[in-house]
């Protein structure tokens, strides 16, 4: 029930004691307010990861072909493997179970003009499940198609940086544009989730970037998805037999481990997201550990509080008051100024976290975060124990005879 003289008595024994009153304040606040970021700031990790694989499939497997480190039937060391059309034939035939698609790459830099317009841009040779691998979007257009691959059309699919850079307002579909002394027409153009860099690429037609190379079948890279039912488990052992499949197939001994590199993102994704997890563990434990600290700095406040009004508790009691109300005086008064300070600690906290955005990018926190329910109910673990730390003096306090309390010094 609401007592208006028990709280004008609160008020005015915080304005007595603005000092003491600040102290307490300060700790709750403190405690709960580097808690607050800390547990953003792990978020803020969780996400850079994520963004970091997420902008591509995660059920993706890149290879890349190496040198050799070691002789193997009667091919010297550092002999240079290559990958041609016919890996690409041999993976699908021997792996269907596994495989969900399969994309080539092969990447080149050229000047690219369109009337005065130039500059200097990566294009990618690639098949249609390239825009799968990539999750490239189509704003305008379309993608490279198989027809495109069939009969090696010069066709090209351009970056929104690149449309921007080189045709400004101008629509560039079914325009003409120069890449690297050939003419390609524009059929689509896409951007995507990975940023700038990304939005700067051009796609063509591998089989076309194969035909302006003197007609080889030569490719940068391979990459391929494995269907999501397998799973991280799965995936791996699909990589271990593709790993012995293509190691057999260009005479590379089975203990070389130069001559054909693999990239997993699921595996690399699990092993990331495990590794965000365990920092993310580390400091909420150390956040904890503030909170901790801030219980204790209040339950110290609180004991000096008490020993500092012993005199005035025992001239309380002389006058009658019971040790029940003696004790709900000081807890509500603890517990006022906890609650308080508590909640202004956590307010800050997120406001600080939800205007950070990505200014912490470079040091791998982007848009930290701390649910709403995770802040209040970390506020109340603390309000709680404050009222311990503010009950257990006080009820010291409320046992002891007046006339012990009126000869403390």
């Amino acid at each position: 029930m609401f007592n208006r003289d028990r709280w004008q008595e609160i008020f005015e024994t915080i304005r007595k004691n603005k000092l003491r009153t600040f102290l307490s304040g300060f700790t709750v606040a403190l405690g709960i307010f580097i808690f607050i970021i800390l547990f953003g700031f792990g978020n803020g990790l969780k996400n850079t990861f994520k963004e970091f694989f997420l902008d591509d499939a995660t059920n993706t497997i890149f290879l890349f072909p190496g040198r050799t480190s070691e002789p193997y039937q009667g091919f010297k060391a550092n002999r240079r493997i290559e990958f041609d059309n016919s890996d690409l034939a041999d993976i699908k035939e021997n792996f269907p179970f596994f495989l969900e698609y399969i994309t080539p790459r092969i990447s080149r830099s050229a000047v690219v003009k369109y009337k005065n317009e130039f500059d200097n841009y990566s294009t990618r040779g690639v098949g249609p499940a390239h825009q799968f691998a990539e999750k490239t979007i189509i704003m305008k257009g379309r993608y490279i198609n198989a027809s495109d691959i069939k009969n090696k059309t010069k066709y090209a699919v351009i970056g929104r940086l690149v449309a921007r850079d080189l045709f400004k307002k101008e629509d560039p579909i079914g325009k003409f544009i120069d890449i690297g002394n050939s003419v390609f027409k524009v059929v689509g153009v896409f951007q995507d989730d990975g940023g700038d860099n990304e939005e700067r690429f051009i796609y063509i037609p591998y089989t076309t970037r194969q035909l302006l190379e003197k007609s080889n079948d030569k490719i940068d890279q391979i990459i391929l998805a494995f269907k999501p039912q397998l799973g991280h488990a799965g995936s791996l052992g699909f990589e271990k037999k593709l790993r012995t499949f293509l190691k057999q197939k260009k005479s590379i001994a089975p203990s070389d481990a130069n001559g054909i590199y693999i990239r997993n993102v699921a595996d690399d994704l699990k092993r990331n997201q495990s590794f965000a997890s365990v920092l993310q563990i580390i400091v909420t434990f150390v956040g904890l550990g503030t909170l901790i600290a801030g219980i204790i700095g209040i339950s110290n406040i609180m004991v000096f509080v008490v020993k500092e009004r012993t005199k005035e508790l025992g001239i309380r009691k002389a006058l009658g008051a019971t040790p029940k109300s003696v004790i709900q005086m000081i807890l509500q008064e603890s517990i006022f100024i906890t609650t308080l300070s508590g909640f202004i600690g956590m307010l800050i906290g997120v406001l600080i976290l939800d205007n950070l955005g990505e200014t912490l990018e470079d040091f791998f926190i982007k848009n930290p975060f701390i649910d709403l329910s995770t802040a209040i109910g970390s506020t109340l673990v603390l309000i709680i124990f404050g009222a311990i730390a503010g009950y257990i003096p006080a009820k010291r306090a409320a046992s002891i005879k007046p006339i012990v309390a009126l000869r403390d010094e």
